[in-house]
């Protein structure tokens, strides 16, 4: 008795479709991803049980370093840009079109105002490495930091004070930075925490 022979299916895969789907989730995860803000420093956050997100828009940022340097983020250009023009006039001092464009690109600042204009002309690479070691003033002879904070508020009356400091800043600098707020009558702001995780029983 002869074999039935059996045809021969192709093996190939059409993978069209597959590429597509891949293509369309990586576009779906860049678009929808948010990027983490370069910092100066680096801060390990105290642990807490607050599961209370922060918004993403209208954030004023205090991010304070192990040795009590104070730095700030805003999260709007248009925003960095009247502020620095703002506190500038405070101390007298003008920006060119070239340091302003400069400075609303900083994700994080944290200069005198009499070293500004020179941290501004220096390269992006020298102004990472000498950001960590200058900070905003917050002595009370000559308190910059209380400047910003008014005329930041001046500018977007709607901004959210979230403030980050590490766990193991001294407390007179937090106190002090709060003071500051007070004096203002700032008195509510958010303290960023990491999420303290606890041993299930």
């Amino acid at each position: 008795m002869s074999k039935v022979k059996v045809a021969r299916k192709s093996t190939r895969i059409d993978m069209t479709a597959m590429s597509d789907v891949t293509v369309l989730l990586l576009t779906f995860f860049m678009l929808t991803s948010t990027f983490v803000k370069k910092e100066p420093v680096q801060v390990t956050t105290p642990a807490s049980v607050s599961e209370i997100k922060i918004p993403e828009t209208n954030i004023l940022q205090i991010l304070i370093d192990p040795k009590g340097k104070v730095f700030m983020s805003l999260d709007k250009q248009g925003d960095m840009v009247e502020t620095l023009t703002s506190v500038g006039k405070d101390y007298g001092i003008s920006f060119t079109p070239a340091e302003v464009r400069k400075f609303k690109i900083l994700k994080t600042f944290g200069v005198p105002m009499k070293n500004m204009k020179a941290f501004l002309a220096m390269t992006s690479e020298n102004q990472d490495k000498v950001l960590k070691d200058l900070g905003i003033p917050t002595d009370k002879k000559d308190n910059q930091f209380k400047s910003w904070i008014k005329e930041a508020r001046a500018t977007n009356k709607d901004l959210r004070i979230a403030i980050k400091a590490d766990q193991n800043t001294p407390y007179k600098v937090i106190k002090d930075v709060m003071s500051s707020l007070q004096d203002l009558r700032e008195n509510r702001y958010n303290l960023i925490t990491a999420l303290k995780k606890v041993s299930a029983k």
